[in-house]
């Protein structure tokens, strides 16, 4: 009987092998047998599909002759249940690439040979004034993390010694594992044990890290905080985290607070603040001065101004790249409370009323 691979895998005819891989990953993820969700049967039909379209030699028979031309042997070799593993590779290739197809959903690692090792993050926290966030700063933090050997340049071998190759892989970093699944036995690539996957072994270890290539002390940092930053961004320096041996290093993380400034505050670029003045300043107008971020500056009240009033100058907010923002004075026109006869009489001569 006909089989329709595409549709067991729910692809179209026109599908690239990419989708197909992808799907083929999908549902085997979905009905592997050691999953809650697993078919045995189901598992071993998507199998089938996938040996022969999955393959795009092998798809090109199928897509002329049908299933008919894999009849009897499920693809034309004698693997697994039936199923065709000759056509990814012969002589072992095959099982690594299965093995790679599969080790991140079952776990026992691809075939592709070990990732370059990467150092571990750091995050710190670093306190900043009002006033750095709105100009920015450079902070000096002192973190103890590891760090290339100095001594060995990160080799791990004792300046003028050499670095052999490792004789458990031959050099080559890595070493081929053999695993049983329920699809048989997959070969694998994994790291060297021995040399830690670097494939080379000192002749002497470096006195100063014992072969690690890396020592822990204490490191200052110089960090470029940048303007218009707000609480709680973090910023992100590369390479500035802990150093590991034959990879990258980690980076480093660090948190901003900001501390809480009783004379502003801020909304995006624009910094607001409260002007007291005076009964009579409010009423007549007047020139007052008053902080901002930049200092004292003098701040023009028209006669008549309410409380409540705003009044905004140009450029005296948050730096934020090329644009700098405004400052918001919000006026409060204080109420005498204390007032002498004379100042008493003079006002209910005058009576102001709305």
């Amino acid at each position: 009987m006909a089989k329709d691979y595409y549709n067991v895998l729910g692809v179209n005819k026109s599908a690239s092998q990419d989708e197909i891989k992808a799907a083929f990953r999908r549902l085997a993820h979905q009905y592997h047998p050691d999953k809650p969700t697993g078919n045995e049967a189901k598992f071993k039909e998507i199998n089938e599909a996938y040996q022969v379209v999955g393959d795009s030699e092998k798809r090109a028979k199928y897509d002329r002759f049908g299933s008919a031309a894999f009849d009897g042997n499920g693809g034309g070799g004698q693997g697994f249940g039936g199923f065709d593993f000759s056509g990814f590779g012969g002589q072992g290739g095959g099982f690594e690439d299965l093995g790679d197809l599969f080790g991140g959903m079952f776990g026992f690692g691809g075939g592709r040979g070990p990732r370059e090792p990467r150092g571990s993050d750091i995050q710190v926290d670093v306190e900043l004034t009002f006033r750095d966030s709105v100009f920015g700063a450079d902070k000096e933090i002192s973190l103890s993390k590891f760090d290339t050997c100095e001594r060995c340049d990160g080799v791990g071998a004792e300046p003028g010694t050499k670095l052999n190759n490792c004789s458990d892989c031959g050099g080559k970093g890595v070493k081929i594992v053999s695993q049983r699944t329920v699809l048989g036995t997959f070969q694998t690539k994994a790291p060297c044990h021995a040399c830690e996957g670097e494939g080379k072994i000192p002749e002497k270890r470096c006195t100063a890290c014992h072969g690690d290539g890396v020592t822990r002390g204490k490191k200052t940092l110089s960090v470029h905080v940048p303007s218009g930053v707000e609480n709680g961004n973090v910023l992100r320096v590369r390479g500035a985290g802990e150093a590991v041996r034959g990879g990258k290093p980690g980076d480093l993380f660090v948190r901003l607070h900001i501390k809480n400034d009783t004379r502003f505050a801020r909304e995006g670029s624009t910094i607001y603040s409260t002007l007291r003045i005076g009964f009579t300043q409010a009423a007549l107008g007047a020139s007052v001065e008053t902080e901002t971020v930049d200092g004292p500056t003098t701040v023009i009240i028209e006669a008549g101004t309410q409380g409540g009033t705003e009044i905004r100058v140009r450029g005296k907010g948050v730096v934020t790249g090329t644009h700098r923002g405004d400052h918001v004075f919000v006026v409060e026109v204080a109420t005498p409370t204390k007032l002498s006869r004379e100042q008493r009489k003079l006002l209910e001569e005058l009576d102001l009323k709305e």
